[in-house]
């Protein structure tokens, strides 16, 4: 009487593994000895949940071969010392298999080809799925975060009607994933639309259970310094330094420039020839208006410069903390100060200085001195677009 043929078990033999791992480094980009760790890791958790006590156990991938063979490690000891079968040996039993063994050696026990199929099978293969889910998000994540405070193109793909957060697509190279542009992050009075493509500015990028989470902004100010270092080869370069940039988006940004280079015009190289650059980003900014200024290390000539289009006919810096008062025409007080307040709000923001600002016209006992604490309302800090351009 024939015995039976003994059924292989069902799941992913060695030669479909590598096959799938080949795949996906072609396909998705993800190295084969990555995915490959993160299989073996998945394969020996599945075989010591099955065997309660084992400690060490090996898997052997031969790439060449396309073969995998898994091992349990054992010590060798002493038979009196011979206390846990599933990590010990006695030293007879060692000998047995080689007479090379001694006491302390390590002994690597093949795991029969059946069992380890059945592990595959019935515990593996799941995990092996989710091994390559995990390794997938994680590629997804690093390739994000590496784009974190950098401008990538989305695609609108939702729209959410009761809270107008907007739901979009982005991606760099193979990859892509979803974001989420809340709705504080979107410019006020921009419509989007779905299938939509815009530009927005990567803030974070997080890692959570279900993938990696990009928050994105088209309202920060680090969205305008990057069009700016698209659109100006002498900021990308490094000749041309953006200082500082205060925003209030949809309506008016305040942005600082320095050169390095003397013979760079820094207000000049940011405009382009016939304001050819710097009318690209506002376009892109749906009609946002933006004021450069040229930085200055006097405090002084710095806040002049930033009350423009307004004329200063003098700075009274305070003695102590970062104060101001400025005097500028009377007929230019209501455009120094600029509609609700804006055009003083993004000068003191730009430089850091809560600012005063008085008509010419101004009297009182203490004209003649620097004022100790400007008498208008506090103002917020400068907003700091906070990293150096990217290289590339």
């Amino acid at each position: 009487m024939k015995g039976k043929k003994q059924k292989e078990p069902v799941g992913m033999n060695p030669a479909e593994i590598f096959a799938a791992v080949a795949m996906l480094e072609k396909e998705r980009g993800i190295p084969q000895s990555f995915m490959m760790g993160k299989i073996i890791q998945a394969v020996t958790t599945a075989y010591k949940r099955d065997h309660e006590g084992v400690e060490n156990v090996i898997v052997e991938a031969d790439e060449e071969h396309q073969t995998l063979k898994m091992f349990v490690q054992k010590t060798v000891v002493d038979e009196e010392d011979y206390v846990d079968p599933a990590n010990e040996m006695t030293l007879a039993e060692a000998k047995h298999l080689s007479a090379k063994y001694e006491i302390g050696d390590i002994v690597n026990i093949p795991v029969d080809n059946v069992e380890f199929g059945r592990i595959a099978a019935g515990n593996g293969k799941q995990v092996i799925i989710q091994g390559l889910r995990e390794a997938e998000r994680g590629m997804v994540y690093d390739e994000f975060n590496s784009k974190q405070h950098e401008i990538l193109t989305g695609v609108v793909t939702r729209i959410d009607p009761r809270t107008g957060n907007a739901s979009l697509r982005i991606g760099t190279g193979t990859e892509s994933t979803e974001a989420l542009l809340m709705a504080g992050e979107q410019v006020p009075g921009e419509e989007l639309e779905e299938g939509m493509h815009i530009k927005v500015y990567v803030v974070d990028v997080r890692r959570l259970t279900r993938g990696p989470q990009v928050l994105i902004s088209r309202t920060h100010p680090g969205l305008v310094k990057r069009l700016f270092e698209l659109e100006v080869p002498e900021i990308y370069d490094g000749t041309v330094e953006v200082k500082s940039i205060a925003r209030e988006a949809g309506s008016r940004t305040k942005m600082a420039v320095w050169s390095n280079d003397e013979n760079v015009d820094p207000i000049g190289a940011c405009v382009g020839p016939k304001g050819a650059r710097v009318a690209a980003i506002v376009e892109e900014l749906r009609g946002e208006k933006i004021d450069i200024i040229k930085y200055s290390e006097d405090p002084a000539q710095f806040i002049a410069a930033a009350l423009a289009p307004a004329d200063v006919v003098d700075v009274w810096m305070a003695d102590e903390g970062k104060a101001c008062r400025v005097l500028v025409p009377d007929d230019q007080l209501s455009l120094a100060i600029g509609k609700e307040g804006q055009n003083a709000r993004l000068a003191a923001r730009l430089t850091g200085y809560k600012i005063d600002i008085k008509p010419q016209s101004y009297q009182d006992s203490d004209a003649d001195a620097a004022p100790e604490a400007p008498a208008a309302e506090e103002l917020a800090p400068a907003e700091e677009t906070g990293e150096t351009p990217a290289e590339s």
